[in-house]
């Protein structure tokens, strides 16, 4: 009988597996679709698009993604000292996002180039399916650590960090105290000595001054959260599996409202489409970065907001307000705190602690 790791394993990589080539597939007939009604009815040329989708899933797996598969499997050195990017985020990034992208882009062009009357309606599903299965691989990547049964146990402690707690208790001896104890042992005297000219010596002062702080405690922390016994406790529970998927599809929301602009026909048919589905596509690459890196922050920046911000101001300028202004307002917004909080803080006149 399987053992529950050994599902969990079949489950993500036959999950992983299915988000690979099923956007391919679907893109790729709507493509032969297309070029079916451009060639009057070619059903030759149909079918040669459907072969050549089978042939490319077909080497693209058996060339590079049952060996990264096998690799990451086996723990190789070169697989396991990789801690700051994921490799088969990236490896998917490259096999199926790129050549979707690409055929989107190409799409978009043969209809343009053609009468309107034969475009293809049945847009929305290709572009949203892309995105669903690139968050799907996202998702499997970031919960893989941890058992799909139980409570967790395998995600960033981060996520359940709420605070250091007291957890141990450990008497520990000072040094004073210490020398104390080793000279009562060695026999050097019993009592306090008597002081000349009636005082103290100082270095007895001292060792009686540190009577009262010969115990200390050692203070740790603990990623469990506080647990809270009132009537509304099942309020304060939190997992952090549940809020990867959240954060996984926060995460992707600025890119599919990019994306969904594209679809808007005095888009679509226009030259704007291919620096929108390029800056989109640019963005996926940050998928490839571990979640927790702090190059995502700059990766967020660069590849991100201030395109993003410079497509859409472009967009509404020409076409009027395709886009709610609240993504470019957004945009704005994510450049400025990043280029204050990461430079413009290290200038000497943002340093003066009088001003705030």
């Amino acid at each position: 009988m399987l053992s529950g790791k050994t599902v969990k394993f079949i489950l993500y990589e036959v999950l992983q597996f299915a988000a690979l080539t099923v956007p391919i597939f679907v893109i790729m007939e709507r493509f032969a679709r297309i070029i079916h009604i451009v060639q009057g009815a070619n059903r030759t040329a149909y079918w040669l698009v459907v072969a050549v989708s089978i042939a490319y899933v077909t080497t693209a797996t058996l060339l590079v993604w049952a060996p990264l598969k096998y690799m990451i499997l086996k723990r190789r050195r070169f697989i396991s000292d990789i801690t700051q990017w994921r490799p088969t985020a990236l490896a998917y990034i490259v096999l199926c996002t790129f050549p979707c992208f690409a055929i989107l882009i190409t799409s978009s062009k043969v209809q343009a180039d053609n009468d309107p009357e034969i475009r293809d309606h049945f847009d929305e599903l290709p572009v949203s399916l892309v995105l669903v299965c690139l968050i799907c691989v996202d998702i499997t990547e970031r919960i893989r650590p941890c058992r799909l049964l139980g409570s967790s146990d395998g995600l960033d402690p981060e996520l359940d960090m709420s605070g250091p707690v007291l957890t141990h208790l450990e008497a520990v001896t000072t040094v004073t105290a210490q020398l104390h104890t080793d000279e009562g042992q060695n026999g050097l005297t019993q009592g306090q000595p008597e002081a000349r000219n009636g005082s103290t010596p100082g270095s007895w002062r001292d060792l009686a001054g540190s009577r009262a702080s010969s115990a200390a405690y050692l203070y740790t922390s603990s990623s469990r959260p506080r647990s809270y016994s009132g009537p509304l406790r099942f309020l304060w529970r939190r997992d952090g599996r549940a809020e990867a998927f959240v954060d996984s599809f926060m995460f992707w929301l600025d890119t599919v409202e990019l994306v969904r602009v594209a679809k808007v026909p005095s888009v679509f048919f226009s030259a704007w489409v291919f620096p929108v589905y390029i800056v989109a596509f640019l963005s996926t690459l940050r998928v490839a970065i571990t979640p927790n890196n702090p190059l995502l922050s700059s990766a967020g920046f660069a590849l991100q907001d201030l395109p993003f911000f410079v497509i859409r101001v472009a967009l509404i300028a020409v076409f009027g307000f395709v886009t709610p202004v609240l993504y470019p307002l957004k945009n704005v917004l994510v450049i400025l705190t990043f280029i204050y909080f990461t430079f413009l803080t290290r200038l000497r006149i943002f340093r003066r602690q009088a001003m705030f």
